[in-house]
């Protein structure tokens, strides 16, 4: 793949620029004698309707999201408060995905696809201010986001890649996109994108390299930062 067939690179943020909330989850599980995965079972039933799918798409409150997440976690045999779920997904940021951002984006297209909630700070959702001012920074590396809870639609509906395409102008095959869900880089790439899915953060990126046909620069982020920021 050479670097004149790429114009653009899109990213999801959690998971892929911090970690995953799946971590978060998995710790909660473990402390309060849970199944492993139990979270991403009840968030996987009925996944176009659920109590998640609404927040994200912005169709309910925080406190109607709690409730039926709750009823719906009961069905499937431990309630749990989805209040209590939306506390855990203030993930770490990953320097080294940041750093090939900062990067990318001096020389293609860029833009965030994120499933998120009206809650915390910003896209990222944080609750804690430092952490928020941190993905802002981030953010404003792209040529744009888009927020699952502002335009009512989520991964992996096949419209919110099409917005992303017809936003950057360009053509699905010319667009790589990173996201660490196989669901949501099976509409990305039956639209003829190409896909990373994101596990180990250096392994994707050595992917990316591929993709783009050279190397990315990711070994000073402060000094590529200030570069891309004066062009």
């Amino acid at each position: 793949m050479s670097d004149k067939t790429v114009k653009a690179v899109l990213w999801d943020f959690g998971g892929v620029l911090s970690s995953s909330p799946f971590e978060a989850f998995n710790r909660f599980e473990q402390a309060h004698g849970l199944p492993k995965h139990f979270i991403r079972t009840v968030n996987t039933n009925n996944p176009n309707a659920n109590a998640w799918a609404l927040l994200e798409r912005n169709d309910i409150t925080t406190d109607e999201f709690s409730d039926m997440f709750e009823a719906e976690s009961a069905a499937l045999g431990h309630a749990i408060a989805g209040r209590k779920i939306l506390a855990l997904l203030d993930g770490d940021i990953r320097p080294q995905m940041v750093t090939a951002l900062t990067s990318i984006a001096s020389r293609y297209k860029t833009a965030c696809l994120t499933n998120n909630v009206r809650r915390g700070h910003g896209p990222g959702m944080s609750r804690n201010t430092e952490k928020a001012a941190q993905v802002a920074k981030i953010m404003a590396l792209f040529d744009f986001v888009i927020e699952s809870s502002k335009v009512g639609v989520r991964k992996p509906e096949p419209k919110l890649y099409a917005m992303a395409c017809e936003q950057l102008d360009i053509e699905p095959a010319e667009a790589v996109y990173l996201d660490d869900l196989g669901i949501n880089l099976k509409p990305a790439r039956a639209m003829g994108m190409q896909t990373i899915k994101v596990g180990d953060p250096d392994t994707a990126l050595a992917q990316l390299e591929g993709m783009l046909g050279h190397p990315l620069q990711v070994s000073n982020a402060a000094g590529v930062e200030s570069e891309h920021r004066q062009t």
